[in-house]
């Protein structure tokens, strides 16, 4: 064979191989292929082995992972005319890959749009404090409203998410403002509990103390008069066993000690001279009936 011929068997070689790794295609499970026959949509291919009739079908690729829009920062203006930069990202997913294909030329580059006017819209309709405190409902409504749209286009919005809220400079120095005092008036009200409680335990404390005492003086009172009580019982018992004659002798001593003294006159208890002329007699009497025995 000769090198004309040989080259020619190459080249007719490397385009059958060209056209056969063109359209034979092995397709993954998360990929799908719009498979067009002479311009006419016959359906879709994947996944597993896809084989294309050469030169008459063509095949477009649909990835059907979900994928993230990180929508550029947009400046939007809120119901009372504040201006606000937001960042979002908007996650979807394709579920009709015929219709991604067929229904609009960029799904990506026409849900990154309809994103950005939604957005401002949404925005626009709120003031500048619904803005900053309801990111879960803007969150909600847009994925609501892009779902309306993209439905049509066979692509699922599953989420979106708010990256970034940023307010014009003098609103998020008010903003800043607005918090150190709001610590202060926690720091302050923290502070004025503490004191209050501090002295609601210190009057029960002392509360309790003074009742303590107030017991400890009332036991000690009792046990003083128990003991001042049992004392006269003593008493009592000790002078019940001593006898009058006794006690007329010990008066006799204490007037012998009396009558030491210089003074003229003795003053005497009336019961105490009845005493004595009581002991007298009896004294007599056993003399008496002494001598007659």
């Amino acid at each position: 064979m000769d090198p004309a011929t040989l080259i020619v068997v190459l080249i007719a070689v490397l385009i059958v191989v060209l056209i056969v790794a063109r359209h034979v295609r092995v397709v993954p499970e998360y990929e799908r292929l719009v498979v067009f026959r002479l311009g006419r949509m016959i359906g879709v291919r994947g996944p597993g082995l896809v084989v294309l009739v050469p030169i008459i079908d063509r095949a477009i690729k649909v990835d059907l992972r979900e994928f993230v829009l990180d929508i550029p920062p947009q400046t939007c203006i809120t119901k009372d005319n504040a201006p606000v930069d937001i960042d979002l990202l908007v996650y979807l997913k394709v579920f009709d890959p015929m219709l991604a294909v067929t229904s609009v030329s960029n799904y990506v580059m026409a849900s990154t749009g309809i994103a950005m006017t939604t957005l401002r819209a949404v925005v626009g309709d709120l003031l500048l404090d619904d803005v900053l405190a309801k990111r879960e409902y803007i969150n909600s409504t847009l994925r609501a409203k892009l779902d309306e749209v993209t439905d049509r286009w066979g692509i699922k919005v599953t989420s979106v998410e708010i990256k970034e809220i940023r307010p014009p400079r003098d609103v998020q120095e008010a903003m800043i403002k607005q918090m150190a005092a709001e610590r202060n008036r926690r720091a302050m009200i923290l502070e004025a509990d503490g004191k209050k409680q501090a002295a609601i335990l210190e009057a029960e404390g002392y509360r309790e103390s003074q009742i303590k005492k107030a017991e400890g003086d009332k036991q000690a009172a009792i046990l003083r008069a128990e003991g001042i009580s049992r004392s006269l019982e003593l008493v009592n018992e000790a002078a019940s066993r001593v006898s009058s004659n006794t006690l007329f002798l010990q008066y006799l001593e204490a007037i012998t000690k009396v009558a030491e003294s210089p003074a003229t006159k003795i003053v005497l208890p009336m019961e105490l001279v009845t005493g004595l002329t009581s002991l007298v007699r009896s004294i007599g009497l056993g003399r008496s009936s002494e001598e007659k025995a």
